[in-house]
């Protein structure tokens, strides 16, 4: 049975979305089939961003350290940027732009410069080894990097198409991107005239063989998106003023950028969807939870979204009571399940504020469920409803025929906001998009009752640590790169603070010896960090197998589990 929160939220979006109304929807054809999209909606993120840095104007905009910029501010300094990307560096409508570089004031300015030059802001994983971003500057074909100095030394060395821009962070626009107008260029450069067909964005996410692979998105489906969030904030906010609990007249959201925003949970419901809802945005370069609740306080922070861990450090922190975190009314989790305990323990921990949830993939550009407040309290093991107004949710089975309410199966989604597929591989976007639409994420799950998604498994070999994932199959393949190793398999075991963390199993060749520290440190030249398996168990046998004389990883993960948790509660 419908809560009476979701009742409420359903009568309020749909006034909302009504004919005649802000947000009323409208068919857009795609899949031989009308999806709603948002009538009155942007075209493009040129337009969008013009049009919501004018409305929002002298407002602050970005905060970084001793740095701030208003809307305005930040519009006029893109518009500058993307007069040199065109004049100066030859970006023409389409070109693939990599991005690599942590989160900063710079890095935001030159999204937006890149895409109102036209390009494609193609959004590198700024965590990779120089071999892996060296990947995806090959694989998406960037006509230009533009990378800070740690990215910029790790590609030192690789093979990679196009021309590398090194620019700087902690310091004012003009001089961290100086090197972008270094060959001419300013606001006075005539920019191309974009649609919605256009390329907007490609989102790097690693699948199941190893391989990252390149979402590749329009304007639309991210403007839309973006929107979609937007009309969620509005939907909530409308709730909130009829109970008389809405923020003071005249306050201004604010919200930490603590995720990277090279992530999809970073790029769109946290910065885009600023722009339209006046945000206010604090950047913290590195995760701490001190650091975390000092901003809440200085800064009067109302949201706070990361991944689960995040919340939940500062939740159970012991100098929490140092710091006054009353404006901070949310704490959202994103990017990788949030344990069911950690719901009711933020709420305790923090009575004044709602713990929230969503589901939604880099394919899907974030959007997918939500679960709210009282909603999430009452059934915190879901990730809610589909999103309103634009998301279609479905259970499929293998045949790709939708399952009844109960019945468990691969997790889907179908909107205007999805991406077009995958760069230069046809084969992987044909096995996610079916013809009819649907994005067949790879979760398992099942719809209750009242519309609630319940995800329990994985299809896809995947380990999502801290919301990062990490695909099995590349961290065994460089494994297996090392001489000594006859066999590995990798796997994750459940962490409190990071949801799961990477461990697996090794046989070295007859005669060979090889010790954990030694296999790691191996691996740690070859792959992100992040990716390192934190325990790496030798075997003395050849592994287990299944009939298809595939490693059979459910025997090993269950043999290795109790052993685990005992190093956990009892560490050397």
């Amino acid at each position: 049975m419908a809560s009476e929160l979701d009742t409420a939220l359903t009568d309020i979006i749909g006034r909302l979305t009504a004919p005649g109304a802000p947000l009323e929807t409208v068919p857009f054809e795609r899949f031989g089939r009308a999806l709603p999209m948002f009538k009155h909606a942007p075209p493009t993120l040129v337009h969008y961003f013009a049009h919501y840095c004018a409305e929002q104007g002298d407002k602050e905009f970005l905060v970084e350290g001793d740095m701030r910029m208003t809307f305005a501010q930040v519009h006029a300094a893109a518009r500058t940027i993307a007069g040199g990307l065109v004049a100066g560096h030859g970006v023409k409508r389409g070109d693939r732009i990599g991005i690599a570089a942590r989160n900063s004031i710079n890095w935001i300015v030159a999204y937006l410069g890149t895409l109102m030059a036209g390009g494609c802001a193609t959004l590198l994983n700024g965590w990779w080894s120089g071999e892996e971003l060296a990947e995806g500057v090959r694989l998406a074909g960037c006509s230009l990097v533009l990378a800070d100095e740690q990215r910029a030394a790790r590609l030192a060395g690789q093979t990679y198409p196009g021309q590398l821009v090194v620019f700087g962070h902690d310091a004012d626009w003009r001089a961290g991107l100086a090197p972008l107008l270094a060959r001419g260029g300013d606001e006075a450069t005539e920019l191309p005239d974009l649609t919605g067909d256009d390329l907007a964005t490609i989102l790097f996410t690693s699948g199941s063989t190893g391989q990252s692979k390149g979402a590749y998105s329009d304007h639309r489906g991210v403007v839309q998106g973006t929107m979609n969030y937007a009309a969620q904030s509005l939907m909530v906010l409308t709730y909130l003023t009829a109970r008389g609990e809405a923020p003071a007249e005249g306050s201004q959201p604010c919200s930490l950028v603590n995720v990277p925003l090279f992530h999809v949970t970073g790029e769109v419901p946290l910065f885009l969807q600023s722009f339209a809802i006046g945000r206010k945005l604090v950047l913290m370069p590195k995760w701490s939870a001190e650091e975390a609740m000092r901003l809440i306080e200085k800064e009067k922070v109302t949201y706070f979204v990361g991944v689960p861990l995040m919340s939940f450090e500062i939740a159970t922190h012991p100098d929490r009571d140092k710091y006054d975190l009353s404006s901070c009314v949310s704490f959202a989790a994103g990017g990788a399940p949030r344990p069911v305990d950690h719901v009711t323990r933020i709420r305790e921990a923090l009575p004044h504020a709602f713990p929230l949830l969503g589901y939604g993939l880099t394919e899907t550009n974030g959007v997918g469920c939500g679960n709210f407040n009282e909603n999430y309290l009452a059934k915190p093991g879901s990730t809610g409803t589909a999103s309103k107004p634009l998301v279609e949710l479905g259970i499929l089975d293998d045949a790709g025929r939708e399952l009844p309410a109960g019945e468990v199966g691969e997790v889907s989604i179908r909107t205007v906001c999805n991406f077009l597929g995958y760069w230069n591989n046809t084969e992987a976007t044909q096995a996610a998009i079916m013809p009819d639409g649907w994005f067949r994420s790879g979760d398992l799950g099942y719809l209750d009752a009242d519309g609630y998604l319940f995800i329990v498994d994985r299809k896809k070999d995947i380990i999502i640590r801290g919301g990062e994932n990490i695909s099995c199959i590349e961290v065994e393949q460089a494994i297996y790169a090392h001489p000594k190793v006859a066999e590995a398999s990798v796997f994750g075991m459940p962490c409190e603070r990071m949801g799961e963390q990477p461990t697996g199993v090794y046989l070295v060749k007859e005669g060979e010896e090889l010790c954990e520290d030694e296999l790691r440190a191996f691996l740690l030249a070859r792959i992100a960090p992040f990716k390192v398996p934190v325990r790496l168990w030798q075997e003395h046998e050849t592994l287990p197998r299944l009939g298809t004389e595939k490693v059979d990883k459910r025997t090993l993960k269950a043999r290795y589990l109790t052993v685990w948790e005992n190093e956990q509660t009892n560490p050397a």
